[in-house]
C-alpha cells in the first residue's frame, strides 16, 4: 500500500437501501454481498470495490444541477451502446434527467430510483 488508506466503499444515502442496491446490482451486474435493514452492499466478485447503501430517515434527494441540494457525488459508467443502455436503465427504474450536457453526444445523465444522478458514457 502506497497511500495512507485503501479504498473500501462508496456509500450512498437513500430511503430504501434494498431497492437502491437492487437497482445498482442490475445496472452493474454486481451481486448483493451484504444485506441488513439499514445497510446493503453490492460488489463485483473478487474485487475490493463496492457500493454501499445506507438508510437515512427524512432523506432528501439531490436536485441536479441545483446548488440548493447539489448532487454531492455521482457514478459514471461506461457502455458500448448509449441507446440500448438507456432502454435498459429506464426499464430497471432510472429516469432520464431533464438536464443533459447538450454539447456531448457520448454522455447522458440519469437519476437512480432515489434521485442520485449517474451517467452513461461511451468513449468517443
Amino acid at each position: 500500500m502506497n497511500g495512507i488508506a485503501e479504498f473500501r466503499s462508496t456509500v450512498i444515502d437513500c430511503p430504501d437501501p434494498r431497492a437502491l442496491a437492487d437497482f445498482y446490482s442490475r445496472l452493474l451486474g454486481w451481486p448483493v454481498a451484504y444485506d441488513e435493514d439499514d445497510w446493503v452492499v453490492v460488489t463485483e466478485i473478487g474485487s475490493p470495490m463496492r457500493l454501499a447503501f445506507q438508510r437515512v430517515e427524512g432523506y432528501q434527494p439531490p436536485v441536479w444541477p441545483s446548488r440548493e441540494r447539489p448532487q454531492q457525488s455521482h457514478i459514471d459508467t461506461m457502455v458500448e451502446d448509449l441507446d440500448k443502455a438507456e432502454e435498459q436503465v429506464l426499464r430497471i427504474g432510472a429516469t432520464k434527467s431533464e438536464v443533459q450536457p447538450s454539447e456531448d453526444d457520448n454522455f447522458r445523465v440519469y437519476l437512480d430510483p432515489a434521485g442520485h444522478p449517474f451517467c452513461l458514457t461511451v468513449e468517443g
